[in-house]
């Protein structure tokens, strides 16, 4: 069996596997985190999101959402703000589970930042807020969405040094030690 080696490029290496950036991945690391974290802190204080009226907020969200599946008579070509199949899989999938998903969006947002900020399993945090992001966003909400988007691309890039200046850097070892095959000859 032949063996290929691919090179990487120096600016390549650089910024997904050298520790010499880790400085640069912390700093957008706590800012992603510190984004996540607020915001769904502030939708597990609140009770239309989590607790007694979970749902309530999640519902309103999903009809604004459907309501921009339409668009003005005056318009020729359509391109409405939120696609139909993603209006239809709100209201059969979501709709009827509304708190379900309340709860889960407060909560993962908050896993999401505490994750990214303590620099523990930072690939996976970055990708759960790549994906909500993206239903953010596909549900016709605009805001910072875009942005945390674009910023958790190069972290789950760059996951293997990422998490460098945080828990990572003793998880994936402990990990590596604990769940890789061991030989036997």
């Amino acid at each position: 069996m032949k063996n290929y080696t691919i090179e990487q490029s120096a600016f390549a290496h650089f910024f997904t596997a050298s520790t010499a950036s880790a400085p640069l991945w912390l700093i957008i690391r706590l800012y992603l985190g510190y984004a996540w974290l607020m915001a769904g802190w502030d939708k597990v204080m609140n009770p239309v999101w989590f607790g007694t009226g979970a749902g309530a907020a999640l519902q309103g969200f999903i009809n604004g959402a459907v309501g921009k599946t339409v668009c003005a008579a005056t318009v020729s070509v359509c391109h409405p703000d939120v696609q139909m199949w993603y209006a239809s899989f709100l209201q059969s999938a979501v709709l009827p589970h509304v708190t379900l998903w309340s709860n889960a969006v407060a909560v993962g947002e908050v896993l999401v930042g505490l994750g990214l900020i303590v620099g523990l399993f930072t690939g996976i945090a970055a990708f759960f807020g790549f994906f909500m992001n993206l239903n953010f966003l596909l549900a016709g909400t605009v805001s910072v969405n875009p942005i945390l988007l674009v910023l958790a691309l190069p972290l789950m890039l760059a996951h293997r040094v990422t998490g460098y200046w945080g828990l990572d850097r003793y998880a994936r070892p402990f990990l590596r030690r604990k769940f890789s095959p061991r030989r036997t000859f």
